[in-house]
Parts: structure tokens; sequence; C-alpha cells
């Protein structure tokens, strides 16, 4: 039995819609603008290369988050750096326009998250603002659906922890929670992540 596949134009334009998110998650992985741009270019490449071996009916967002992440592990196990986070470039990425102060929560975020193991970050990310599911997050990364959750239960508790401590030294407002904090992050940044231009 030969499995369904998806025409040329038909794949094309399913990719083109997911460039946001690919930037996104591209740059969740690097902390750098411009080396997550020629990752998520290089993914979309690939994709488009290796778009006879998709299979129509699947979750293409997955299938490419996947060539994405293998793409980066491959160019960091050449490499014997890794980048670290500018804040001028992620407070340039995380950019709202609704709220002045959406900014530096997504900023503290930005930071937050850079503090996490690189497995829990991961896998917080794919699953909160990629909107993926632990099955396909798992699929991702290659490991048990409980191991995805275990990552995004540890990561969300420790930004919590993380946004707590920060929030605490800069406010004296108590009925704010991190917890609610966080989850309003997250909200906005799957919001960036799906109305990033696709030339920004």
């Amino acid at each position: 039995m030969t499995k369904p596949t998806m025409d040329d134009q038909a794949f094309k334009t399913e990719l083109a819609e997911l460039i946001p998110h690919l930037r996104a998650f591209a740059r969740s992985l690097c902390g750098n603008a411009t080396a997550a741009d020629d990752l998520a270019q290089e993914a979309m490449l690939k994709a488009w290369k290796a778009r006879a071996s998709y299979q129509a009916g699947t979750n293409l967002k997955a299938w490419t988050f996947t060539i994405l992440r293998n793409l980066f592990y491959s160019e960091k196990r050449r490499s014997w750096r890794r980048q670290q986070l500018d804040p001028e470039v992620a407070e340039a990425t995380l950019v709202s326009n609704d709220n002045p102060s959406s900014a530096i929560e997504l900023l503290s975020l930005r930071n937050a998250l850079d503090e996490l193991p690189e497995d829990q970050r991961e896998a917080l990310i794919l699953v909160g603002a990629g909107g993926l599911s632990y099955e396909e997050t798992a699929e991702i990364c290659g490991c048990a659906i409980g191991t995805i959750k275990s990552r995004v239960s540890r990561a969300r508790k420790a930004i919590t922890e993380i946004l707590e401590s920060k929030m605490s030294g800069l406010t004296g407002n108590d009925s704010l929670s991190a917890a609610d904090a966080f989850e309003d992050i997250m909200r906005q940044a799957d919001e960036l992540s799906r109305d990033l231009p696709a030339d920004a």
C-alpha cells in the first residue's frame, strides 16, 4: 500500500504557513535572531527537498519541527560553543504592540527560559508556545510521552519560581501570582509565534 502524498503546491502553501512557527522555535533554540533565521531557512529547504517522504494527513508542523531540531543539534555537535542569549536581540524579537509592559514581561520570560536545562526549555516551548501535543513533542524529541510531561511540569514549576523571585523584587503587588503571570506570558508568546511576519 502506498502512502498518501501531497502535491507540490499544497505542500508549499502549508510549509509557508509554518514559517512564523519555525522561526519562533528556531529562536528559542538558538537565542540569536540571525542564527535562528538561518536555521529556519535551512529547515524549510530540507523539508522541501524531503517532501516526497512526508505523509499527507499527518502533522506537517511536527514533521518540520523535527527536521529543524535535528539540524540544530547536528550543528551544535559540530560546534564547541553555545550562543548565549543576547538581551537586546531578545527584546527586539519579543515585541508587543498592545501593552508597553508586555515587552519587558516577555524579555523576563525569555531570560527565565534561558536559565532552564535545555531539555526542559525545549519541551516547554514545543508544548506551551508551539501548541504541539505531548505525543507530537515526544516524537520530535525522540523520548517517551511521560518524559515530556515530566520535563514540562518541572519547567513550568522552575519558570514560576524564577519569575516569582524576580517579580517579588520589582513589585509589591501580591495579588498577581507567578503562575498566573507565567500563563499570561506563555499566551502572549504563542500569539507572537502565530503573528510574527515572515520578513521580520
